[in-house]
Parts: C-alpha cells; structure tokens; sequence
C-alpha cells in the first residue's frame, strides 16, 4: 500500500514541477527540461527528480545551476499542490538517458554492420570438406538388403546372420 501511494505522490510532484517549469522561472540559465522520472522515499521526505536538458554541456550545466537555486520555490509550489503532512525535499539529478540512447543506438549500428559483413562471408563461403559431411541413412531394397550386402549377395558372398 506504501508503495501505491509513494507512487501516486511522485507523479503528482512530477506534475506539479513539469507545469511550473513550463511557465518559467524567469532565470535566463534554465535551459528546456523535461521532468523524466521522481522517486520518493517511504516516508515521504524526499523527492529524487530525474531531468533531461536538451542542449550542449555548458546548458546543462547553467540549468543544473538554475534548478538548485530555484529548489526552495519548487519545494513550496510542490507543497501547495500536495495534500500531504510534510512537504518533501527536493534534489535534482541529470538523467542520461539521451546518452544512454545515444550510446545503444550506436551499438546496433555497430551490430548491424557487423551483421552485414558476416553475411557478405557467407554467401561467398565454400564447405571445407564434403558438401553434406553427415552420414546419410542406408537404403534398403525389397529384400530388406542394403547395397553393401546386394553386392556381397551377387558376388556369391555368404551373408552372415548376427
């Protein structure tokens, strides 16, 4: 149950900052952010926001920069809009996930084109050995003999009985 409403809370936090952001804080560092994800402690006490920045390093940096010192107007707007007992703390954490996807998406490239060259391989490979390597299962005629022993039999070899 504790975890349903820890739930409920970080996605009415989420909300709460995602709309406030989208008003503005009137400081000229904060960047475009999306809220991606708030955890809250079990007791409520504590918001981990998770943002994302769209932009180089030097934004991220001036809006990582912003967001800390607007925490404590955040922390109020949140305590406005929240109908709990206490109001939770606020800290704010760059998500990666841009660069984490980023990252992924270069790596199936990778795979691709790896992919892409096994195949250029294989169409041109020829077998080591014999084309079919695999012993093949013996015919048997409607004596019930197979062509090892129809030879032996036509030659006038004695077929042995096991």
């Amino acid at each position: 149950m504790a975890g349903e409403r820890q739930a409920r809370v970080a996605d009415r936090i989420r909300v709460v900052l995602a709309e406030r952001l989208e008003k503005g804080l009137r400081d000229p560092r904060l960047g475009f952010v999306t809220i991606t994800d708030v955890k809250v402690t079990g007791d409520l006490q504590h918001a981990s926001v998770f943002y994302t920045v769209m932009g180089d390093e030097a934004l991220r940096a001036d809006t990582a920069a912003a967001l800390k010192s607007a925490t404590g107007m955040l922390r109020t707007e949140v305590g406005k809009n929240l109908n709990t007992r206490l109001t939770p703390s606020l800290e704010f954490f760059l998500d990666a996930i841009p660069e984490n996807a980023d990252h992924i998406a270069a790596l199936l490239q990778e795979a691709r084109e790896r992919d892409e060259a096994v195949a250029g391989l294989a169409a041109s490979a020829q077998y080591a050995g014999d084309a079919d390597p695999y012993v093949k299962p013996r015919e048997f005629d409607e004596a019930g003999l197979d062509e090892a022993e129809a030879e032996a039999d036509a030659e006038g070899l004695a077929r042995t009985e096991d």
